[in-house]
């Protein structure tokens, strides 16, 4: 399919809940949210000036598929993602929300961080260099980058409004939400990583490592939250090909920006290889592509 323009705003004619690096929520009643995934995209704490086309919709309608898949066991806030459902003020929008809207039921969020690394990369393996500790905890000498670890470690964070989080130790998160809710949180993060990995696995991805958040979410399991290495290509002491926006991560490195002034635009093809790796990260995971061919007329 060809990527048209993206979508970077949304102007609906709602009362706006809030807005967010990628995502404009809007009321919807006293008890519903309208969330909608633009096309944004952001890295270092800076929203881009140009989205990536098509993202907002890989980002919701994975989200759909891993509420849906794991809703037995974990409850979420799904109400519907059928455009059907839309309020009859957005009729003529519909073409525009399709594939990118979630109705949700209002919740609290709770303004932690639940991460589960199952690997050692990224802050993790920075942590563990700095000091041979993983959240806090003693981790054997002699472990290697990206190495997978004995058994997945739950590894919260604060959330910040802004600036970066900070990862945090479980006796910490027991303190500020009390043994109950952080042993919920705690199993909960555990359970849906140990699912979400297996169904990976089946589709040859490794899932390295994910963070959650409960109460009102905004995505689950997707390649902005998730961390996904081609597992056909996987090397201990590496860093493994990955299905996230590390891609655009690293072009903003090698382009000289400074990380502080307004961020440059991403060139054309560093676009259409970042919608190419989302894309890709969907149909592996779901098994079908989010844009199916449409059979030629003979």
């Amino acid at each position: 399919m060809i990527a048209g323009p993206p979508v970077t705003e949304t102007d609906l004619p709602l009362k706006l809940f809030s807005r967010g690096k990628v995502r404009d929520t809007y009321e919807l009643g006293a008890d519903r949210l309208l969330m909608v995934a633009t096309d944004r995209i952001s890295a270092f704490d800076h929203v881009l000036p140009n989205g990536i086309p098509d993202r907002g919709k890989v980002l919701t309608q994975l989200s759909i598929f891993w509420f849906s898949q794991t809703h037995t066991f974990q409850e979420n806030h799904l109400v519907s993602g059928m455009v059907p459902d839309l309020p009859t003020a957005l009729r003529d929008r519909r073409g525009e929300l399709a594939g990118r809207f979630m109705i949700v039921r209002k919740a609290k969020r709770i303004d932690f961080e639940c991460v589960v690394r199952g690997y050692l990369a990224g802050s993790a393996w920075k942590e563990y260099q700095d000091s041979h500790t993983l959240a806090g905890e003693e981790m054997p000498p002699g472990l290697h980058e990206s190495e997978r670890l004995a058994y997945p470690t739950f590894s919260p964070a604060t959330k910040a409004a802004s600036g970066h989080d900070e990862n945090i130790t479980f006796a910490q998160l027991k303190k500020e939400l009390g043994d109950e809710l952080a042993t919920k949180l705690r199993d909960a993060s555990m359970e849906l990583y140990k699912f979400a990995s297996t169904l990976a696995e089946r589709r040859g991805l490794i899932l390295a490592d994910t963070k959650f958040e409960f109460g009102l979410i905004d995505e689950a399991l997707t390649p902005d939250s998730s961390r996904y290495w081609e597992m056909a290509t996987y090397q201990m002491g590496t860093s493994p090909q990955s299905y996230d926006k590390q891609f655009v991560r690293d072009w903003l490195l090698r382009s000289g920006w400074d990380k502080e002034s307004e961020p440059p635009a991403l060139p054309d093809d560093i676009v259409a290889q970042t919608r190419e790796r989302y894309l890709t990260a969907y149909q592996r995971l779901v098994g079908k592509p989010l844009f199916p061919r449409k059979p030629r007329n003979e």
